[in-house]
C-alpha cells in the first residue's frame, strides 16, 4: 500500500475538530500536515485526534498560526520553527521524522498588504525557507515539504489574474522565490501530476467563490528528488470545504510507494 500525505489549512482546530476528525476517517491519511491551528499546543484537541488512531506534534501560538504534523506511526520531531532568524517567534513551521521520510509542514506569511512590512516579512521567511530546504535536499533522502505557501506559482493556479492583481500571492518576487524552491531540484506534486489542470486548494469565504470555482492554488506538496522517485497519483480532496461552516482551504494530498 503507498504512503498518502496531506497537507491541509484547517483555519482553526479547534473550531472545526468535527471537521477534521470526520476527513481523518474517511480519507484516512498516513501523514498529515494542518496549518493554521490557531490553538496553543494546550489548547489543540489532542485526545480527539488520538482516539482515532493518530499521534500529534504541534507547534501553536494564541489566536495565531500555528503547524501541525499527525500520523499514524511515530513521530520524531527534529525542530520546531524555521532557523535562521531567532528573534521570529511566529509558529510557522514544524519539521520530523515519519514513516522514513522527513517531512515538514509549513504555513508560510500571506504578506498583505504588499509593499509594506509584513511583505518584507514574506520575503525573508521564504529565502530562510530556501536557504533551510537546501540543506535539506543535501540529506539525499525522502522529503516532503508540505503546508499552505500564500503563493500562486503561475496564471494557471488561480482563477482570475486581474482580480488578484497587487496581491502577494501573485508578486513577482514570491513568484520568483517559489522558482527558487523548484530550481533547487524540488517537484511540485500536484503540478507534476496534473500539468495543465485547473486545481484550486482556497476559495475566499467573499462572494461565494466555492460555488463558482473562484479559487487559488496555494497549498502545495514539494518533494526532494528521492521522495519524486517515489511519487504516485496526487490530488486535491474539495469535500471538506462542502461542508458547513468550513475552513476555506482543502486538502491537497499525494500518495508515495512505499
Amino acid at each position: 500500500m503507498p504512503l498518502k500525505i496531506a497537507t491541509w489549512n484547517v483555519n482553526s482546530a479547534r473550531a472545526r475538530v468535527e471537521h477534521l476528525g470526520a476527513w481523518l476517517r474517511a480519507f484516512a491519511p498516513d501523514v498529515a500536515l494542518l496549518q493554521e491551528l490557531k490553538c496553543q499546543d494546550a489548547e489543540f484537541p489532542r485526545l480527539e485526534i488520538e482516539s482515532l488512531g493518530y499521534q500529534v506534534e504541534t507547534h501553536g501560538q494564541k489566536t495565531y498560526n500555528g503547524v501541525a504534523i499527525l500520523a499514524k506511526t511515530g513521530i520524531a520531531v527534529v525542530r520546531r520553527g524555521l532557523p535562521g532568524d531567532d528573534a521570529d517567534t511566529q509558529a510557522r513551521y514544524i519539521e520530523a521524522d515519519v514513516a522514513g521520510l522527513r517531512v515538514a509542514s509549513i504555513y508560510l506569511p500571506n504578506g498583505n498588504p504588499a509593499p509594506g512590512p509584513k511583505f518584507d516579512y514574506k520575503l525573508a521567511w521564504m529565502a530562510r525557507l530556501s536557504a533551510h530546504a537546501k540543506s535539506l535536499s543535501a540529506l539525499e533522502r525522502p522529503v516532503i515539504l508540505g503546508g499552505d505557501y500564500n503563493v500562486c506559482p503561475t496564471d494557471e493556479d488561480l482563477w482570475d489574474f486581474k482580480a488578484m492583481a497587487g496581491d502577494a500571492l501573485v508578486s513577482p518576487e514570491a513568484r520568483a522565490a517559489f522558482r527558487g524552491l523548484l530550481h533547487q531540484g524540488w517537484t511540485d506534486a500536484l503540478r507534476h501530476r496534473h500539468p495543465t489542470a485547473r486545481l484550486y486548494t482556497y476559495w475566499d469565504y467573499f462572494r461565494d467563490r466555492f460555488t463558482h470555482d473562484h479559487g487559488l492554488r496555494i497549498d502545495h506538496l514539494l518533494l526532494s528528488p528521492e521522495a519524486a522517485d517515489r511519487l504516485g497519483d496526487a490530488g486535491v480532496d474539495r469535500s471538506p470545504r462542502t461542508r458547513e461552516k468550513p475552513s476555506d482551504h482543502t486538502p491537497a494530498w499525494c500518495e508515495l510507494r512505499v
